[in-house]
């Protein structure tokens, strides 16, 4: 595997659990217990390669790192600083955090009295890991895990020999505030946020604020360790080394780092130990715990996870193991494409999140805060992005999907939609209208019956619902879904004020000049009806299909005309004007969607026009270093004019917006990969990779970010932690797990009627392409397809009963001399398919074949 420079911790690289664990200093091997506890996980971790951890040593103080289990998180610098980070609560999107609620600013640790500062930083599958300068030039590690399950951070500082005495401070300054309000809603946090106290309970630094009228609240935070210190102390600071602490104005210019926001009213405190340290060294675990259910909820948490932190270690290594073991893939010809498969993985099971007793309500953009109008016990979702995003959101999830059913991760996405469902039906009232943007107190921001727009969300669930029904087969989730499915599509097709089969309303692009009428929400309406009528079907439900089908005929019969633009632009119009369909063209991203969206029976944009869009979007106008451009660039009547080239002699009436995004670079991989190019889909694909995986690039290692350096857009390390994009960000795995799982192994599930598709197509110049352990309903696909001279050979390994079709697409212009199954000569047909002719032979149901097509 070629490695990316000086990248891959050479201690680490994939190693299984107990070597993890031990290599790290944390813990040796787990105690019996433990192991018993966790037996088959641990197996399988042991059985499983790991993506390796990734470290970084220089400019820590300008990169931040997130640390995430599914009930907390940390937000913070590499050098194991907490500066003031984010801008919805000005300042406040960092520290730890128990959704709904934030906890500390930060933890820092002194060592005979010199603060601790990181000289190396290292990322791993389920922890990060500091390495730290001590008194002397001793060397000290810090590891923070949140383990799944718990309202708490683990944070284990590591001693190392000689043998000594030492004396450890800790400091934690406390920041109880909610998700919601932000720093310039109604209300807002100015108002909101209220004093906390401190305080010491013989053991721990306990924080509170508590809050009575009409919305009463205790928020609790505690701070110790299993250790009882020698001493304490409270006080308004605590900070470590950021005391005094800089304080970030309410509005820029601000200083170019500040160490808390405007919006602060924290409390501060320090615990005391002596530690005797042996000469193999020690490590002191320290719980960092929370609730919004008052104190004793919060010491309950912090005791829990602090009763065996090795046993918390090893299952969350077990459960990052397991994440590993699927979906593992060999690209020897694309080893970055692979290790980004890998680290992908990981950051979707990074992004999962959970909170309880979310009080639904409706804050119209941020101008309202009425009462609750309902309440979602239980809410599981797979967060958008970090530091600012971390949060539910259906635009982003329903473009995940498509990663999470590749990488095996069903659990998840089907818990977000579950979510989104139920919050929907509180705020909405049964409307079938998805909502677009939730906190996870509760606050709907945006997507309410008499908010304007966001109408592809709702076009977009009955195909988040069939594309895991098809990877599934689950039929209970598909009849759980089904009614709102139903009622989101009656709700699009509604939202046609002038008759004309195209909904208005919002799509993905939120900019100002386009037309009621945008391209992404006719896309997606139209794959919606095609994919609700095949649910429908599935059900028995004639009328809905029927229905479903007639209505996306009707669109897919007047789709050209009415939306390719033509000319020279060589794309669709972006956006449709009313009256009368004028054709608006901005160049913005979401141009792509008709290429990108894959209906039942092929994408949909008309394979002519793909070809001419697809080359007209690789043009510089379009594309730079990491991938596409939000809106390209050409002439136009703005103001500033046109910063870059031109491909067209369309004048728009907006600038070019040359920030490449890592959803826009996956939708162009994915649109690449629908209409069988995938030589240039390696330059997205690539692109996504190396902003997660390239030490030139990345800010945390293995994390893939919401925003790629551009031209508009300068990377997060050279911007203040006020205005960053988020480190990591779950779409981009959109346009790494999908090309390869799909797109180029071929794998297409319709487990739903019990039907497996195969048929890899290999990239130019590649010999050789596999995925193992591709998890697929209850069972799991290994595939490998290889080319060796005039033979193309695809071999699979289908643990699953389903009538399984084997198959391989073919180099352009060849023809087939003869086609053999298990080395017998076997009858197949051949297709016509965007993707380019394919050769097709049905193999029975499941178990292991080889199908070997000769070409003429």
């Amino acid at each position: 595997m070629r490695r990316v420079r000086g990248s891959i911790h050479p201690r680490l690289a994939l190693a299984p659990l107990v070597a993890v664990l031990t290599a790290l200093g944390v813990a040796g091997p787990p105690a019996p217990a433990a192991a018993a506890a966790g037996a088959p996980a641990v197996r399988a971790a042991q059985r499983a390669a790991s993506p390796g951890v990734l470290s970084e040593q220089r400019r820590l103080a300008d990169r931040r790192f997130v640390a995430t289990g599914d009930r907390a998180y940390e937000v913070g610098a590499e050098d194991g600083s907490y500066p003031a980070t984010g801008w919805h609560i000005r300042g406040e999107m960092g520290g730890f955090w128990s959704p709904p609620i934030k906890l500390l600013d930060g933890l820092w640790f002194a060592v005979d009295g010199q603060w601790l500062s990181a000289t190396r930083f290292i990322s791993g599958p389920g922890f990060v890991r500091t390495e730290l300068a001590g008194p002397g030039g001793t060397r000290i590690g810090r590891t923070d895990v949140m383990p799944d399950g718990a309202r708490a951070a683990l944070v284990g500082l590591t001693l190392g020999g000689p043998a000594r005495r030492v004396t450890l401070d800790v400091d934690a300054h406390s920041e109880l505030l909610s998700a919601y309000p932000w720093g310039w809603t109604t209300p807002s946090q100015e108002t909101v946020n209220l004093p906390d106290t401190g305080g010491f309970d013989g053991r721990n630094l306990v924080f509170r604020e508590t809050a009575t009228g009409a919305r009463p609240h205790e928020y609790a935070a505690v701070v110790g360790s299993a250790l009882t210190p020698d001493g304490h102390a409270l006080g308004p600071g605590h900070r470590g080394p950021q005391e005094p602490a800089v304080v970030c104005p309410v509005a820029d210019p601000a200083p170019p780092r500040c160490d808390d926001g405007p919006y602060g009213r924290g409390a501060g405190g320090r615990l005391t130990y002596t530690l005797d340290v042996p000469r193999t060294g020690r490590t002191v675990w320290f719980a960092v715990a929370g609730s919004d259910q008052g104190v004793a909820a919060a010491t309950g948490e912090s005791r829990r996870v602090l009763r065996s932190p090795a046993r918390a270690v090893a299952r969350k290594l077990a459960a990052r193991a397991e994440v590993a073991a699927r979906t593992r893939v060999d690209l020897p010809g694309d080893p970055l494409l692979e290790r980004s498969v890998a680290w992908s993985k990981q950051n979707l099971a990074d992004s999962v999140q959970e909170a309880h007793g979310l009080k639904v309500f409706a804050s119209r953009e941020g101008t309202q805060f009425p009462p609750p109008a309902g309440t979602v016990d239980v809410a599981r979702w797979v967060g958008a992005g970090w530091p600012d995003y971390p949060w539910i959101f259906a635009t982003d999830a329903e473009y995940t999907a498509f990663a999470s059913v590749a990488a095996g991760q069903f659990e998840p996405i089907k818990a977000h939609l579950r979510t989104l469902r139920a919050i929907s039906e509180i705020v909405n009232g049964g409307s079938g209208k998805v909502v677009h943007e939730v906190t996870p107190d509760g606050q709907v921001y945006f997507g309410a019956n008499d908010d304007p727009g966001n109408t592809d969300e709702s076009a977009k669930f009955p195909s988040t619902v069939a594309l895991i029904w098809r990877w599934t087969g689950d039929d209970a989730f598909r009849d759980e879904m089904y009614d709102f499915a139903v009622r989101a599509m009656r709700h699009v097709t509604g939202l046609d004020a002038d008759a004309d089969g195209w909904p208005e309303g919002l799509g993905n692009v939120e900019r100002a000049g386009m037309g009621a009428e945008k391209l992404d929400v006719a896309v997606y309406t139209i794959r919606g009806l095609r994919d609700l009528a095949e649910l429908a079907a599935s059900r028995g439900d004639r009328a809905i299909a029927g229905w479903a089908n007639a209505q996306a005929e009707r669109r897919e019969r007047a789709f050209e005309r009415t939306w390719w633009y033509g000319g020279d632009a060589a794309a669709y119009a972006d956006s449709l004007s009313d009256p009368g369909d004028g054709k608006v063209f901005q160049r913005h991203w979401t141009g792509l969607t008709p290429m990108e969206a894959e209906l039942p029976g092929g994408p949909l944009a008309a394979p002519a026009h793909a070809r001419a869009g697809l080359a007209q979007r690789e043009r510089d106008c379009y594309t730079g270093e990491f991938g596409l451009f939000h809106t390209g660039s050409g002439p136009t009547s703005a103001p500033a004019g046109n910063p870059g080239p031109s491909c067209d002699s369309v004048v728009s009436t907006v600038p070019a917006e040359r920030a490449t995004f890592s959803l826009n670079t996956a939708v162009m991989a994915v649109a690449e990969g629908n209409y069988g190019r995938l030589g240039p889909q390696r330059r997205y694909t690539t692109g996504n990779a190396r902003i997660q995986l390239d030490p030139a690039v990345w800010e945390m290692p293995g994390a893939m970010p919401e925003v790629a350096p551009s031209p508009d857009f300068v990377a997060n390390i050279e911007r203040d932690f006020l205005s960053r994009s988020s480190v990591l960000q779950a779409w981009g795995a959109y346009g790494v797990l999908w090309p390869v799982v799909r797109q180029q192994l071929g794998v297409d599930p319709d487990l739903g009627r019990g039907r497996l598709s195969v048929v890899p197509a290999l990239p130019p110049g590649r010999q050789r392409i596999a995925g193992h352990d591709i998890r697929l309903g209850r069972g799991s696909l290994d595939v490998t397809a290889t080319r060796s001279g005039r033979t193309l050979t695809v071999s699979v390994r289908a643990a699953l009963r389903a009538g399984l079709m084997l198959g391989a697409v073919l180099p352009a212009g060849a023809t087939v001399a003869a086609v053999r199954l298990d080395g017998r000569p076997v009858a197949s047909r051949q297709r016509t398919t965007a993707r380019g002719s394919e050769v097709l032979v049905a193999a029975g149901s499941g178990g292991r074949h080889t199908l070997a097509v000769v070409l003429g």
